[in-house]
């Protein structure tokens, strides 16, 4: 999805929330993430935009709580938990047993 300045936006966005799966000592959430400001926006497969330094969901586990909640390879994410993930480098997640996430669904996947 690619913003031109001074033109609509038009976006799907959804809430979603992830219940963690306890693997002894681990919590898992079942998806990893790639982007944020100091990765290199021109190497982002996701949007059409090469300026763009947003934090999108690059493999969802099959199975996982993840894939449960929706989560899809593509989404962009916008926040998490309510704190914002716009202009970030990285992603910390609660040790809360859930993480709910804002979501922008991408209007094309690459191919």
């Amino acid at each position: 999805m690619s913003y031109i300045p001074g033109q609509p936006v038009t976006a799907v966005v959804q809430r979603v929330e992830i219940h963690k799966l306890r693997q002894g000592e681990n919590l898992i959430l079942g998806f990893s993430i790639g982007g944020g400001i100091d990765q290199d926006p021109s190497q982002n497969p996701f949007s059409e935009d090469k300026t763009d330094k947003g934090i999108y969901v690059t493999r969802v586990s099959e199975g996982g709580p993840a894939e449960i909640a929706g989560l899809q390879i593509g989404d962009k994410i916008m926040q998490v938990t309510g704190w914002s993930a716009v202009a970030r480098s990285w992603l910390t997640a609660t040790s809360a047993s859930r993480v709910q996430l804002g979501l922008q669904a991408p209007a094309t996947m690459p191919s």
